[in-house]
């Protein structure tokens, strides 16, 4: 559950609250209603700064380091998808935010789904990219066999980048990832359960997902009521980064408004 790309930062630009018992970093972005930003599983709010300008001019992003990711601690060592949306949850608590529209990537939707199963009134509008119910076989298997040393250069870089303390850090992450392969109750989701969630929702997918096959983001659309579902042709996981994907147009299009037209 790796998004692939982080782009250089010189310079942390947000804040550290203590939430619970980790130090959680974030940023906010623009004005108006707030949309909450969720990277994927080892990476950091950097990989939401390529969309960040053109998503400030009508919301107010909010872009979280998930537990132990970025410039968040995490003391414990151990990262559940349920976790990380209590302590998105406990931050906006405390930001004193209370309803808004949220993306997330792979982990980062993941982490959406606990927030709109457990919360439901809280989320307007949501985007799910390259998210799934469960972990299917063919991600075990990743997880299983997951290392410094067998991941692709660029997943390696993004790991890297975003590691504010350094290789222990990535080291703990890499841990962390592994156990996942092990976890049956975290990402569970069933259609009964999927159909409370009362955001309007977009599933984005590729359809050439190395994790998790596109018949699962099929599945989640019709499970959750009257989602839409974008499947982007020969998209890998987290296809949003290719310049020849709409993304942001697409994205906000949607968030702005049930009357809208996705025009992908």
């Amino acid at each position: 559950m790796t998004t692939p790309y982080a782009p250089k930062q010189t310079a942390a630009r947000g804040r550290t609250v203590q939430i619970d018992n980790i130090e959680m970093y974030y940023e906010e972005h623009g004005a108006g209603k707030p949309l909450v930003l969720l990277h994927g599983f080892g990476g950091c709010a950097q990989n939401w700064h390529p969309f960040t300008a053109s998503l400030s001019e009508r919301h107010r992003p909010i872009v979280v380091d998930l537990r132990g990711h970025g410039h968040s601690t995490n003391p414990g060592n151990t990262f559940t998808h349920r976790q990380a949306a209590s302590d998105v949850f406990l931050l906006l608590d405390k930001l004193g935010v209370d309803r808004f529209s949220a993306m997330g990537i792979s982990s980062g939707g993941m982490t959406l789904l606990h927030m709109a199963t457990s919360q439901p009134k809280r989320i307007d509008a949501m985007v799910l990219i390259s998210a799934t119910t469960h972990f299917p076989d063919q991600a075990r298997a990743i997880m299983r066999g997951a290392s410094l040393g067998t991941m692709p250069q660029q997943v390696r870089d993004m790991y890297r980048e975003c590691a504010r303390r350094g290789d222990e850090q990535v080291r703990q992450l890499i841990a962390q990832f592994n156990a996942l392969q092990d976890n049956h109750d975290d990402m569970n989701f069933t259609a009964q359960s999927l159909s409370t969630i009362s955001a309007r929702t977009l599933v984005v997918h590729g359809d050439r997902d190395r994790f998790f096959p596109v018949e699962i983001a099929v599945g989640m659309s019709r499970s959750i009521p009257d989602a839409a579902l974008w499947i982007i042709p020969d998209g890998e996981h987290a296809p949003i980064y290719d310049p020849a994907v709409p993304f942001t147009s697409t994205a906000l299009q949607f968030l702005d408004g049930p009357d809208s037209k996705l025009h992908p």
